[in-house]
């Protein structure tokens, strides 16, 4: 989901910790060390890291070209490969055909049909090309603050884990009931009263 896109969904997070001084080049070097890998060229099913908003598929975070005004702005990405399974099966079937011809045998053992299934996944992991999908955020970090600009679980999910392990920073989703407890001057009895509500249903 982009910051630029005519319709958008916000998740709301609130950051726990300080970093080093000097602030900026402590989340460059957090961005650079954490940016995505390209995954066109490996076997693996997926790569998570940090993108350049302005130019999400060469990412270059040298300088503050991350900074916007007083907001840190950039994108996380997420490179998926998903093969079919009757694609798979497909070549399964070739593969595994070829080599009962090659050894005059009729079947094969169970661990050279998984070795058979193994390289033809790798191999067609190699050919396929991944589909990226980006993610944009604005952190204003005077105010502790991020806005990310996506509501899917799994999204969000990368995004936590992977800002907590580049800036060793916390996140906190806010919603009705984080935001109650965060700005409100809780007590411990009113804290326990809190979590023990449960949403209203309005429809009829």
């Amino acid at each position: 989901m982009g910051l630029l896109s005519s319709t958008v969904s916000v998740t709301r997070y609130k950051i726990e910790g300080k970093l080093e001084d000097p602030i900026l080049d402590t989340i460059a070097k957090g961005l650079k060390e954490n940016v995505i890998k390209d995954v066109d060229e490996d076997i693996s099913e997926k790569k998570v890291g940090w993108t350049s908003f302005e130019n999400p598929f060469m990412p270059d975070f040298r300088g503050s070209s991350f900074v916007i005004g007083t907001h840190m702005v950039f994108s996380l990405r997420i490179d998926k490969k998903v093969i079919p399974q009757k694609t798979i099966r497909k070549h399964y079937a070739i593969e595994a055909a070829k080599r009962l011809a090659e050894s005059g045998r009729q079947f094969l053992t169970r661990d050279e049909k998984k070795m058979i299934k193994d390289h033809v996944t790798d191999t067609l992991m190699l050919r396929i090309p991944s589909t990226p999908h980006l993610y944009d955020l604005i952190w204003d970090y005077d105010s502790s603050s991020l806005c990310f600009f996506s509501n899917l679980k799994s999204a969000n999910e990368e995004l936590e884990t992977l800002f907590s392990q580049s800036f060793q920073l916390s996140l906190i989703r806010l919603f009705p009931f984080t935001i109650a407890d965060l700005t409100m001057g809780l007590s411990d009895g009113e804290r326990d009263n809190l979590a023990k509500l449960s949403p209203t249903n309005f429809t009829g």
